[in-house]
Parts: C-alpha cells; sequence; structure tokens
C-alpha cells in the first residue's frame, strides 16, 4: 500500500460513510467503499476484508433496527443462519486461499457481478410476486436454505449485492412484508459476515498477517455508522429506487474501469 496519508484516510471515511447510508436505504455500499480502498492502494484481498470489517458494525445497527420486525418468522430464522453461517465461512475460506494476482483478477467480475444483482432486483421482485402462496414443504425449505448456502458463500467470498439475492429469496418463500424481510436479511448478513469476520482474524493473527488495514477499519466503522443513521433519516426523501439507481451507474462504470485497467479492455 502506498504511504498513508490524510487524504486518504479522509477518501476512505468518505466512501465509508456513504456505504452506510447506501446500505441503510438500498443496500450495495461495499460498490462504494471497496473501490475506494483499491484506490489509495491496497490489494483486492486487503480492501475486501478491511471493508467487510469497517461496515459489519453497521449491520448490527441495522439488525436491531428491525429486531421487533422478526416476531412470527422465527422458523424461517433457524432454518437459514446454519447455511448462513456454514456457506459465510466457506467463502472466507475461499477468498483467503485465492492467490492474490487471482482474486485481482475477478474484482472486475465481482463488482459487474454485484452491480447486475442490484440492477436486477426490480425485475426478479416482480417475476417472483407469482409463485407466492405456494405450500412450503420440506423439498421447498431445502431448497432454500441450498440457496442460502450460496449466497453465504458469495458474501464470505466478497458479499456486494447479497441483500439482494436474499430479498429474493425470502420473496420466493412467499413473504410479503418488506420490514420482515429487512429484518431476516440483515439477521442472516449478520450471521455470515460475522462468521467471515472470525476466519478474516483467526488468519490475520495466525497465519497471513497483512490484510487487515487497522488504521483505516476503525475510522471507516465509525464513519459507516454515522453514515447509516443519516442514511436512515433520508430514506424516504430520497427513496430507494433513485438511490439503487445511482448505485448501480456508479457499479457499472467502476467495473468498465477495472475490466480496463485488469485486462487492458
Amino acid at each position: 500500500m502506498v504511504g498513508m496519508h490524510i487524504g486518504h484516510l479522509l477518501t476512505v471515511m468518505a466512501a465509508a460513510f456513504a456505504a452506510g447510508a447506501i446500505n441503510s436505504i438500498a443496500g450495495g455500499g461495499t460498490l462504494v467503499s471497496f473501490p475506494a480502498l483499491l484506490g489509495i492502494g491496497l490489494t483486492g484481498q486487503q480492501a475486501n476484508v478491511t471493508s467487510t470489517l469497517a461496515l459489519w458494525p453497521g449491520s448490527i445497527g441495522g439488525f436491531w433496527g428491525h429486531r421487533e420486525d422478526l416476531a412470527g418468522i422465527r422458523a424461517f430464522a433457524i432454518r437459514l443462519m446454519p447455511p448462513s453461517l456454514i456457506g459465510g465461512a466457506l467463502g472466507a475460506w475461499l477468498m483467503l486461499v485465492t492467490p492474490q494476482k487471482v482474486f485481482d483478477q475477478l474484482v472486475p467480475w465481482l463488482i459487474l457481478a454485484a452491480t447486475v444483482l442490484l440492477a436486477a432486483n426490480e425485475p426478479v421482485n416482480k417475476l417472483l410476486k407469482k409463485v407466492h402462496g405456494h405450500e412450503r414443504t420440506p423439498g421447498w425449505w431445502i431448497a432454500a436454505m441450498a440457496f442460502q448456502f450460496v449466497v453465504g458463500i458469495y458474501g464470505g467470498y466478497f458479499g456486494a449485492g447479497i441483500g439482494i439475492l436474499m430479498l429474493a429469496a425470502l420473496s420466493l418463500l412467499g413473504l410479503t412484508d418488506i420490514h420482515q424481510m429487512n429484518g431476516l436479511k440483515n439477521l442472516l448478513a449478520l450471521c455470515m459476515n460475522g462468521i467471515a469476520i472470525f476466519a478474516f482474524l483467526a488468519m490475520e493473527f495466525i497465519r497471513h498477517p497483512g490484510n487487515v488495514k487497522w488504521m483505516l477499519v476503525v475510522p471507516m466503522a465509525v464513519a459507516a455508522g454515522l453514515g447509516g443513521l443519516f442514511g436512515s433519516h433520508m430514506a424516504h426523501r430520497v427513496g430507494r429506487a433513485t438511490v439503487r439507481t445511482g448505485v448501480v451507474v456508479i457499479g457499472f462504470v467502476l467495473s468498465a474501469w477495472y475490466f480496463y485497467k485488469t485486462y487492458g479492455i
């Protein structure tokens, strides 16, 4: 990483503030914080781990704010938490054992995938409305848990866009209350990111130090928390659709830039 100075710190704090606000309104904040960390000279793995650590406290706030909305959907939480934890752990392990050069080459694809997930949110939700009311058979639950396991792997590996995936899955299971869905989504994200952070820290202290940039984690976490509070107040004024559209545009621009930077195309 290049020498740290106040300009770098202010840049990543501003990105974390924006990411916290975006996550509280629409989701996809990693598409702001991750590239900002790359921009100041961190490698892809360093940026991923540092961003995950810095934004995780915001997930706690999001879960706490929606805790009362979880009433009545305990069965969903009990069934979907284990695959979230196992998948998150596996994804984090895969990220840590991926060679740095390979991960850096995957960065444009990861950003593009997350952006497409955000862009496809509304069409997917409209399509899934057609299946509401289906009986939740044992096979139905197994499929839901398997899907959540895959989401957990992706969440532990990179994370941007997992909220969209989970909302789509919960919609498929027949949930229609957006507050309940957001509450459960935040709980499951807390699980998969929490176990990923545990794996990141274990690797940091035991085998491969250097992925966590501690001088950035705390100020970014504070900024992300403040951004989350700001976003919660602005949610009704700005609207999710407007914020999501802005993040999608940013995501496509960033993915194009990193494709050019990585592959020269």
